[in-house]
């Protein structure tokens, strides 16, 4: 099946808002791993307003890009794999990083990020990722995209613990300003 992309982004975005940072706005609470049932998710979007359709569910979860969702191994619960601003524990691993990571942003907070350094803000971790490309994609959703690069080796070597969720993002509590060089 396949499903009109602009109704896949409108999905996306919602069950962004509602298992990331919203999840009671719904009248969901998450389990450890931050999963939710499947059947008890699509009850309450349509309860809500919002109804979506498994064939959907399972359509945006395959095809996104950005692999913000993932299934259990039995595809009866789902997750935002990272981005949660609720608190949820989603059972990661410390994971040795590559040297260097990157992490994208407007051009307007550089300033800020090199006198204070990359913060999780309302988030759980700070978002990096492994190369400059995709740095560049998040960052032009911010404007004029800037590019740091992150001494992730530096980093560890310092006590810092870094951790890889289901998408391949990489997380970390904070990355200290020593620890980075804007690219642009």
């Amino acid at each position: 099946m396949t499903v009109d992309a602009k109704r896949l982004t409108r999905v996306s975005k919602y069950l962004s808002l509602h298992l990331r940072h919203r999840p009671d706005a719904l009248g969901l609470t998450p389990r450890t791993g931050g999963w939710v049932p499947v059947d008890d998710l699509l009850r309450a979007t349509s309860r809500h307003g919002f109804p979506i359709g498994r064939d959907e569910l399972v359509e945006l979860v395959r095809t996104s890009d950005k692999q913000r969702f993932a299934f259990d191994e039995s595809g009866t619960l789902i997750r935002a794999n990272q981005g949660h601003s609720v608190a949820v524990d989603l059972e990661l691993e410390p994971l040795a990083p590559p040297p260097v990571l990157y992490h994208g942003t407007g051009h307007r907070a550089v300033s800020t990020i090199m006198a204070d350094g990359l913060r999780k803000m309302s988030r759980h971790h700070v978002h990096l990722s492994a190369d400059t490309d995709t740095a560049r994609k998040v960052g032009a959703r911010h404007g004029r995209p800037a590019i740091f690069a992150v001494d992730a080796a530096g980093m560890v070597r310092d006590g810092h613990v870094f951790y890889r969720s289901a998408n391949g993002v990489w997380l970390t509590d904070s990355v200290p300003p020593c620890y980075l060089t804007a690219l642009y």
